[in-house]
């Protein structure tokens, strides 16, 4: 046989094919397909690579297409037909026949040519995407990262120790990571931290710190410097490293934050963040200026953040809408407000978390972010959480989880597939929240609306954080306060009516009582 033809064997047909294409019924994903998805009206079976002149492209492009036929849907594979034919375009224009591979050239000089070939051939370099939240933002072009995504596939492997690389991949390293299992993290990045020795201390210090804090305080100390990082780079070029950090850099750059940035919620916790990473380092490398860089002063006031609660109307409405959502998310939504826990608890529910109790029945919730406690649940709830528990059962067999990522079941449902399903509806179904906004979406404030009805029920601190998961009764007092509120709120008509009538009761009485009228004492209330 040719040494340009291989026997393809999965069509099953006795056809031959040659190098230049690649076939669907090679892919993983093709035979994984439905039969109506197979027998899709498409004009040919396979992708075409003719008129490419290098064969070492070709075996790289195949090498790709059929990693990533193994990763994706079928539908996905003829949905990307187009882009890489026009890759093939721009390749078969480019004189490539001395070139055994990609990586014979940088990745930034590829992806130059290949800008410059779209725009003469009137291509797009660039499209819109709006988010869940609805904003806009402007991103380079899906047939641009199709092309960098193969780039990077072709990359070598890099060999080196995890900790030497500037991308760290959390499960390769030697450490148990605390991540919490709604937010699927899988890397740790340092390249934004441009000054070379800085960025090497920080990852000292970051693996230090990961073997005792939780990954999300990890991350606001990169991201603290990060930014630190971005402002010496600006303002002082020639620091290199945090031994050359002092006082006055540290007070410029805090005017800086206070002066020049938009103020951003948790300014405190992010100089917290700096402060603890500097001193992590300081350590460490024994500088001990580091030590004693920051005052107290230095940390802002911290604004409370506003404590807002959903109303009975825009309760109503949500609910309306989440119960013509998916099943299972809807199922979801409606156990967490049931239960009042935060939105970590009830993604981490799991398959074993209901017993009875001499009669009673309980649940059983792993906190995330604290204990382990138990709690008396409804009958009706119960048999709620034993509905999903069947559901996730029958599609997924045995599973830790009551709620599941449909990419890996080994793992929670993912809090922000949550959320971007919840918005989305949101956003299709233009919906409005009292004062005739845009309807936000807090799961959050599910957990505010629990709290707040657990006090209108007249129960007393303790019974309160009890059932919460609280350790301590501090927080109580926020619900207690949003209960005033919604008491006010629910009176004032009674209250304005009975100013009124008081108020028409003056008519005809003696100037003392017009002065009480004119100082304004029964005006209607404007709470």
């Amino acid at each position: 046989m040719p040494r340009n033809m291989i026997w393809h064997t999965a069509c099953g047909k006795g056809k031959t094919m040659d190098k230049d294409r690649i076939y669907y019924s090679e892919l993983k994903c093709y035979a994984e397909a439905t039969e109506k998805q197979r027998k899709t009206n498409y004009t040919s079976p396979y992708y075409d690579m003719l008129g490419i002149e290098s064969e070492g492209l070709k075996k790289e492009l195949r090498a790709f297409v059929l990693d990533h036929g193994g990763k994706v849907s079928f539908s996905t594979i003829l949905c990307e037909k187009i882009k890489f034919r026009r890759l093939v375009d721009f390749l078969k224009e480019k004189d490539t026949s001395g070139m055994e591979s990609f990586l014979d050239r940088e990745s930034e000089k590829w992806m130059r040519q290949f800008r410059g070939w779209m725009l003469q051939n009137g291509h797009p370099l660039t499209g819109k995407k709006v988010s869940v939240y609805g904003n806009e933002h402007i991103v380079d072009s899906r047939q641009i990262k199709y092309f960098e995504k193969i780039l990077r596939f072709l990359q070598p492997a890099d060999k080196r120790d995890e900790r030497e690389k500037d991308i760290w991949e959390l499960d390769r390293l030697d450490i148990a990571v605390r991540d919490n299992p709604i937010y699927n993290v899988k890397t740790l990045n340092f390249t934004k931290i441009s000054q070379t020795d800085m960025r090497e201390e920080t990852k000292k210090a970051v693996y230090l710190r990961l073997q005792y804090e939780a990954l999300g305080t990890i991350q606001n100390g990169m991201n603290a410097m990060r930014q630190f990082s971005a402002y010496l780079k600006g303002k002082y070029p020639k620091v290199q490293s945090c031994a050359e950090i002092d006082r006055g850099i540290l007070e410029a750059y805090l005017i800086y934050r206070m002066t020049e940035c938009t103020p951003r919620k948790g300014a405190s916790n992010q100089v917290l963040a700096l402060r603890s990473m500097l001193e992590t380092i300081g350590k460490l490398y024994q500088y001990p200026q580091l030590d004693r860089l920051f005052l107290n002063t230095d940390i802002p006031p911290e604004e409370q953040p506003e404590f807002r609660v959903y109303s009975e109307r825009e309760m109503k409405l949500l609910n309306a809408h989440i119960a013509r959502m998916d099943e299972q998310i809807a199922r979801c939504l409606v156990i967490h407000q049931m239960l009042g826990t935060r939105i970590s608890d009830t993604l981490t529910l799991r398959r074993d978390c209901l017993y009875n109790e001499h009669g009673q029945n309980m649940i059983r919730i792993h906190q995330v972010k604290t204990d382990t406690y138990d709690k008396p649940i409804s009958r009706e709830l119960a048999m709620l959480i034993q509905k999903a528990t069947e559901y996730t059962a029958g599609r997924h067999g045995e599973t830790k989880y009551i709620f599941v990522n449909e990419d890996d079941v080994s793992r929670p449902l993912q809090y922000t597939t949550v959320k971007h399903k919840v918005l989305a509806m949101i956003q299709r179904e233009k919906l409005r929240d009292d004062d005739g906004k845009p309807f936000r979406f807090n799961s959050h404030m599910f957990r505010h609306y629990y709290g707040v009805k657990l006090t209108e029920m007249h129960l007393d601190d303790w019974t309160i954080a009890k059932l919460l998961g609280h350790k301590r009764l501090g927080s109580v007092q926020h619900y207690r306060k949003m209960s005033n509120q919604l008491v006010a709120d629910e009176t004032r008509a009674v209250r304005d009516m009975m100013t009124k009538i008081i108020y028409e009761n003056l008519d005809g009485w003696s100037e003392e009582y017009e002065q009480i009228r004119h100082d304004g004492y029964f005006e209607p209330t404007a709470e």
